[in-house]
């Protein structure tokens, strides 16, 4: 049997609050490995919402 969680908010919203979380507590650590951890993490979450903006977009089309 599959669980489904049916999300409250929207994949963007999700992954903007996440890059936005990370970058605020990168700038409250010291400089080191927790730090360049945290701002990584930051990046990812803003590719992702780079690669979905692109996957969403209107010019995007199957190869034929």
């Amino acid at each position: 049997m599959q669980v489904r969680i049916k999300q409250a908010t929207s994949l963007e919203e999700r992954l903007t609050a996440e890059a936005l979380r990370l970058r605020e507590k990168a700038k409250l650590l010291p400089p080191g490995i927790e730090r360049e951890h945290a701002i990584r993490k930051a990046r990812q979450a803003e590719t992702g919402l780079h690669i979905n903006a692109w996957l969403r977009s209107p010019g995007l089309r199957a190869p034929t």
